[in-house]
């Protein structure tokens, strides 16, 4: 292909062309030689090569070179190579369009789907009653930070949080690991989505340990944890979007900022013009 590119240049200087190309130019004569005087082969390879774009075309790139070989065999009866089909490929420079294989990751735990017993119902009659959890990511510099918590639907105060860099079981099982510590949870419905940290064993076992009883929303269904949703975009309204961070850190001190503000500053309307841990405070 270099040397057809620098034949379609000739009226400029050869050994200028070759030397941008980095080929020789004893290499771009023999070729000029050989298109001018071709052997037997390079015939024979030629009309073979008006075959594979045949194939080619027909079938819209789809056959890779072991079909063309097969094609050429029950088509025209020629008998020849699969390597050498390659290498015609190669020469004309075509390519098979080729599926993309799934990623496989291994063994894939199994899966505990609870069914949606909060069914929207964002509210609750007493503390700890009602809990729901998600997680949300917040792009700073190009790369993701993810963000969980666990919000209590009696006051809307965040019980639990946890900022990591990596959204895997881990950031999921500290935070209700957090939530738990110094709480009487026994009989608390935690509602979240279907992730695959929810779904997990782990979550589910350290669920039952505490007595508590999963709930989760319908599959694609946004809606049914729509409580969590309105925190996150009130602390990306009023917090993130608000600042230009450099580092992770800032980011992790003004959450815990927005959050200790959010609990204990934050009034809110359904609340009775109430912060939520005033809220809380009446219940007792």
């Amino acid at each position: 292909m270099l040397f057809q590119i620098i034949d379609d240049l000739s009226n400029h200087s050869i050994q200028l062309l070759c030397h941008l190309a980095k080929v020789s130019r004893s290499g771009y004569y023999n070729w000029v030689k050989r298109k001018a005087f071709p052997s037997e082969r390079q015939i024979e390879d030629e009309k073979l090569k008006q075959k594979i774009i045949e194939c080619h075309q027909k079938y819209k790139g789809i056959y890779g070179y072991r079909r063309i070989q097969i094609w050429l065999k029950r088509t025209y009866d020629i008998h020849i190579n699969h390597k050498k089909v390659q290498r015609l490929l190669s020469e004309l420079g075509i390519k098979a369009i080729i599926r993309k294989k799934r990623i496989y990751y291994g063994k894939k735990e199994p899966y505990l789907i609870s069914n949606n017993y909060l069914n929207r119902a964002f509210y609750a009659s007493r503390p700890n009653e009602k809990w729901v959890t998600d997680i949300t990511y917040l792009i700073l510099n190009g790369q993701k930070l993810y963000l969980s918590a666990i919000k209590d639907l009696y006051n809307n105060e965040v019980v639990a949080y946890q900022i990591s860099r990596r959204n895997d079981y881990k950031l999921v099982l500290d935070t209700l690991k957090t939530a738990i510590k110094g709480r009487n949870v026994k009989g608390i419905l935690l509602h979240s989505d279907q992730g695959y940290q929810y779904t997990s064993h782990n979550y589910n076992q350290l669920l039952t340990k505490n007595k508590m009883k999963a709930s989760m929303s319908r599959k694609g269904n946004c809606w049914d944890n729509a409580s969590m949703e309105n925190f996150f975009s009130h602390l990306k309204t009023e917090c993130f979007n608000l600042h230009s961070f450099k580092t992770s850190q800032e980011v992790r001190r003004a959450i815990k900022d927005y959050i200790l503000f959010y609990n204990h500053e934050r009034f809110q309307n359904k609340l009775n013009n109430l912060t939520p841990i005033e809220y809380r405070s009446q219940a007792f």
